[in-house]
């Protein structure tokens, strides 16, 4: 993968001029057969002959991830380990692509959506089944030589549940992940989930809680182990700027864009292809679903507040997403 990928240069004039800069990341999110499982891939237009509907096969999803990466339009794709292992080490679609290969690093109890399933209802639990190398090399253990075959980047998530049991044993997975990574050079970013269940955290107080959380989880990391950027649920300017810039991280800290509300992370989603409008890149239609679009998330102008369809703060009721988070299963 020797070629410049968008992503490095994006995040380096973003951290250079963190206020000035214009840039957009796009990440396309094709890791959802960690959630989602035989949803993950999208339904087709044939039903089973009970009027059930068929989704893709894994093959055909996969197919759609490799036109989307030729295409080019995306600065980031997100992959299970066993797709990446399929598309970045086997297939070697990458190698002369801008686009940036990245691998989902945990999957906890809160996104295994199955049908009938009640994980995604009960306080999220810490787990990962990939290790860095299986991401790295598609195996227990990479050479020197092979530990950069496969995808250098990874996706760790943390659901809080402000439970201190729970919180103090995802806190210790993630430093074990984070330990591991630095140790053997791997990339990441962190993605802080909100509660996965209602009444954990009074609603008025739940945009402190994150901040505070991942104040908290960071502050006794240093510059080598830090993830590259943070995701995380929108909660209004003021809990960004909050976040953002007071107290600050110091230098080198996660591209957490505070004044700039996250207007420069976006995201489509699970069996999606995507096509160019504009000055927008947006998913395309799928059939039996209404249109998707993504939307940059501009700057607050807070003579904007209170509009129809929009939140008090001016922008669309909506986190910008990098990743997989439960939903209902399309299956039913």
């Amino acid at each position: 993968m020797s070629r410049t990928k968008t992503l490095d240069e994006k995040l380096k004039r973003i951290h250079a001029d963190p206020h000035g800069c214009k840039d957009f990341i796009l990440a396309d999110a094709k890791d959802a057969d960690m959630a989602l499982a035989i949803g993950a891939t999208g339904r087709t237009t044939e039903k089973w002959p009970d009027g059930s509907p068929r989704f893709r096969t894994l093959a055909e999803y996969r197919k759609i991830i490799e036109e989307i990466v030729e295409q080019g339009l995306v600065d980031i794709m997100l992959m299970s380990a066993s797709t990446s292992e399929e598309l970045t080490i086997r297939k070697r679609i990458f190698d002369n692509s801008a686009v940036t290969p990245a691998c989902r690093g945990n999957d906890t109890t809160d996104i295994h959506v199955f049908r009938g399933g009640k994980s995604p209802g009960q306080p999220s639990l810490p787990f990962r089944p990939a290790t860095i190398d299986h991401i790295q090399c598609g195996k227990l253990h990479c050479s020197p030589a092979d530990r950069h075959i496969g995808a250098n980047l990874g996706l760790y998530s943390i659901t809080y549940t402000n439970d201190p049991v729970r919180d103090r044993e995802a806190l210790l997975a993630y430093n074990a992940f984070r330990l591991e990574a630095e140790e053997k050079g791997f990339r990441h970013f962190l993605e802080v989930f909100d509660p996965n269940v209602e009444g954990m955290v009074a609603p008025e107080h739940l945009g402190g809680f994150i901040n505070d959380a991942i104040v908290r989880t960071l502050g006794g990391v240093t510059r080598s182990g830090r993830p590259d950027f943070l995701k995380i649920v929108y909660h209004g300017p003021r809990a960004m700027e909050t976040g953002g810039v007071r107290p600050p991280l110091g230098g080198g800290h996660p591209g957490w864009l505070g004044r700039h509300h996250l207007r420069r992370i976006q995201a489509t989603g699970r069996g999606e292809k995507i096509r160019r409008e504009g000055g927008l890149v947006l998913p395309q239609d799928q059939p039996g679903r209404k249109p998707a679009r993504l939307h940059p998330f501009p700057a607050v102008d807070r003579r904007r507040r209170n509009r129809a369809g929009r939140g008090r703060e001016g922008l669309p009721r909506r986190a910008a997403s990098l990743g997989c988070h439960p939903q209902p299963h399309p299956g039913g």
